[in-house]
């Protein structure tokens, strides 16, 4: 678990004109909003924003955001990116209870090499690089790890066989597959004495002999 104290400013003007005006000094616009308070209309600096979202916890950082000297636990519920040069453009703050559980997507981290699947031509695929984890602010973990060590050409690692922390429970279908192996054919389709379909040079498929020494005949004059 990560957290770190933000300082948002109130009092900023709404509209598109004036939330330009602040990205253009380096401000973004906010708002923080949550159960048993109204949503308050805030700024950050790009800087600190930056910093604060900079560890390990990345976008799952717990936050104290201060505002007017009063902390608010928090954590970033959605950024609003630019379009085209992606810089962040709008950030939702969300108020936690650091007592109840909440539900984040926390990345995958894949550790290991899976020596059994690499001698067989495969390669181990991770379905998805993220799992959604039900646990309290502050018990958040940074990342969850999977050892693909022992995976063979047949292995599947689902979503209940992913070991947690303790106080983390996994969101979702237990049979749900995060991690898979996929079985890669030989490159090039070569046989056993080293000739290829796809070699260089070969006749595209369904080319006949006559054809292929006409293409070569035409290459050779357009070289001269």
């Amino acid at each position: 678990m990560s957290e770190t104290v933000l300082v948002a400013t109130t009092g900023r003007p709404t509209g598109s004109a004036a939330s330009r005006r602040l990205r253009a000094e380096e401000i973004i616009p906010a708002v923080v909003y949550g159960q048993g308070m109204d949503p308050i209309t805030i700024s950050v600096a790009r800087r600190d924003l930056r910093t604060a979202l900079g560890g390990s916890a990345g976008m799952n950082t717990v936050l104290n955001l201060t505002i007017d000297g009063k902390m608010y636990p928090s954590i970033v519920k959605e950024i609003q990116r630019h379009p085209v040069r992606r810089t962040v453009s709008h950030v939702d703050f969300i108020q936690v209870n650091l007592t109840e559980e909440i539900v984040v997507a926390v990345p995958l981290r894949l550790e290991g090499e899976a020596k059994a699947v690499l001698a067989n031509n495969g390669l181990v695929d991770p379905s998805v690089d993220s799992i959604e984890l039900s646990t309290t602010p502050r018990n958040i973990p940074d990342e969850i790890v999977i050892d693909i060590t022992d995976m063979t050409m047949d292995s599947i690692i689902r979503l209940s066989d992913i070991p947690l922390p303790t106080g983390v429970t996994a969101v979702g279908d237990p049979d749900t597959p995060i991690v898979t192996v996929l079985a890669l054919r030989a490159a090039g389709g070569a046989d056993e004495g080293g000739t290829s379909d796809e070699a260089e040079g070969a006749a595209p498929a369904g080319a006949s002999s006559d054809e292929v020494a006409s293409d070569e005949a035409a290459s050779d004059d357009s070289a001269e």
